[in-house]
């Protein structure tokens, strides 16, 4: 028992759910390192500001 021939639909809908991932998967790690910037500038903020003042 042969597999029937793949429909053109089929290739056209996988491109575009291959192209819609890859996007959202960029989007996931330019979310991610965002927020990996913010956390590390933040804490450099804090080591600056102490360092500034005197204080803890």
């Amino acid at each position: 028992m042969a597999f029937p021939k793949e429909h053109e639909i089929h290739k056209r809908r996988f491109s575009r759910n291959l192209g819609v991932g890859l996007t959202l998967a960029a989007f996931i790690v330019l979310v991610f390192a965002l927020t990996v910037a913010k956390v590390t500038g933040e804490g450099q903020m804090r080591q600056d500001n102490a360092a500034q003042t005197g204080g803890n």
